[in-house]
């Protein structure tokens, strides 16, 4: 006789299992270690989240990958990266593309996950050779977009790379590519693919795509001079920052202004200046007029907000670490999160959150 499951337990099966998303480990732990300290969060919804962080074992520190299903009140252990906690301070950033795909980098080394954490393998990137640093690291329309930059003898290169989600190998994509003797750029998923380039404050380059795979070259968000970080498209509308070089106007400032296209590969228009305070750390935008900038200077962190487009701004000093503010974004309702500090830093780090697109933020906890 062959024995069926009931279709109601057979439901209640199906449901749980998509609720758990990352896969978590076979052997039982503590959910959270002790001395947990975070190191990167990755959110694919305000209530759908992931803290990889790390906990001292023995003379090193071990990670840990934690998921929430409810906003972070209650944690469930997710099979961790086999990552190490880089002794230069390198970021260790994690991106989680729904509940089966994620990429994890020191900036050297890339791993990813096709089974939501239960195997982990390396990825390689192509035609790359040291010191290199891989800064970024989106998907849309199933593929996945990184950004790499080479350094040596004074000239370097910033490239696209990108492949198939969950790919073992990132190929640059040809034509996608400035060279210099300083070279940047940056990514932005969310209503289209954003990605801009430049060299030396002088040559800025910029594309959209709807769909990951047809690119369009379009007219650079900021002007000669400036550098463009960029957010993803809000109520149909593009916002994006444009900065002048670290230390201008001052040593621990940056000058920065906010603009604004009124669509996907329309022109920007200059919306007002944001405050100077601190080096550029991250920007986000969580509408067409609520952003938020995560800067560093003088040992203290700043997440200068406005609600308005840019024409009125606060900002709240977190000066208990001021090492490195990271990860900032905003994953839907007004929710967004930041990672302050790093595991092994002196102050250690922790993950803030807003629910009201950046006007307060409150630390998550994790017991």
């Amino acid at each position: 006789m062959i024995m069926r499951t009931p279709r109601r337990c057979a439901l209640l099966v199906s449901v749980i299992a998509l609720l758990t998303g990352f896969a978590s480990p076979a052997t039982a732990a503590p959910v959270v270690p002790p001395g947990f300290q975070p190191a990167s969060t990755s959110w694919t919804g305000p209530d759908t989240g992931y803290v990889l962080g790390y906990s001292p074992c023995g003379t090193t520190w071990c990670p840990a990958l934690l998921g929430t299903g409810d906003a972070g009140r209650h944690w469930r252990r997710l099979g961790a990266p086999p990552m190490p906690l880089p002794d230069n301070h390198n970021h260790v950033a994690l991106r989680a593309f729904g509940d089966r795909v994620a990429y994890v980098s020191d900036g050297v080394h890339v791993r990813t996950t096709r089974d939501g954490g239960q195997t982990w393998q390396p990825v390689a990137l192509a035609g790359a050779r040291e010191p290199y640093y891989l800064s970024e690291i989106a998907e849309t329309g199933g593929r996945v977009f990184a950004l790499l930059t080479t350094y040596g003898e004074g000239r370097g290169s910033t490239r696209l790379y990108s492949a198939a989600a969950g790919a073992p190998v990132l190929a640059p994509v040809p034509g996608f590519g400035v060279t210099g003797g300083l070279t940047y750029g940056d990514l932005a998923v969310g209503g289209g693919l954003q990605v801009a380039l430049g060299a030396d404050y002088g040559v800025e380059r910029y594309w959209t795509s709807l769909d990951g795979a047809r690119f369009a070259p379009a007219e650079a968000p900021c002007a000669e001079g400036t550098v463009a970080s960029l957010a993803g498209v809000r109520d149909r509308q593009v916002v994006a920052l444009c900065s002048s070089s670290p230390g201008s106007p001052q040593p621990g400032s940056t000058e920065r202004q906010l603009r604004h296209a009124p669509r996907l590969g329309a022109p920007f228009s200059a919306d007002g200046a944001a405050p100077f305070a601190g080096i550029n750390q991250g920007f986000a935008a969580s509408s067409p007029t609520s952003a938020t900038i995560a800067a560093i200077g003088g040992g203290v962190g700043f997440l200068h907000s406005t609600a308005d487009g840019g024409r009125t701004w606060t900002t709240l000093e977190l000066p208990d670490r001021g090492f490195a503010l990271t990860d900032l974004d905003f994953a839907g309702r007004g929710t967004g999160f930041v990672v302050d500090g790093q595991p092994d830093a002196d102050g250690g780090s922790a993950v803030y959150r807003t629910t009201d697109g950046g006007k307060t933020w409150r630390e998550v906890r994790f017991g």
